[in-house]
């Protein structure tokens, strides 16, 4: 499971915008977003580029 990082997560709102983005891209699987911890961990042969684009995308950073 790969973990990231994501800054500007503040409600329950925000955690459901970042897993319906994560899951749209081809290979995800199992996102799972953790607001408390500013976190979402999936499974999946992903380019990780293509993980940060689809995250900034919504409005969120991903911290490195």
């Amino acid at each position: 499971m790969t973990t990231i990082l994501i800054n500007g997560m503040s409600c329950q709102h925000c955690v459901a915008s970042v897993k319906k983005a994560l899951r749209k891209i081809p290979g995800m699987s199992n996102v799972v977003v953790n607001l408390e911890k500013g976190v979402a961990s999936y499974d999946g042969d992903v380019n990780g580029e293509a993980v940060k684009e689809a995250i900034k995308k919504i409005g969120f950073e991903v911290s490195e």
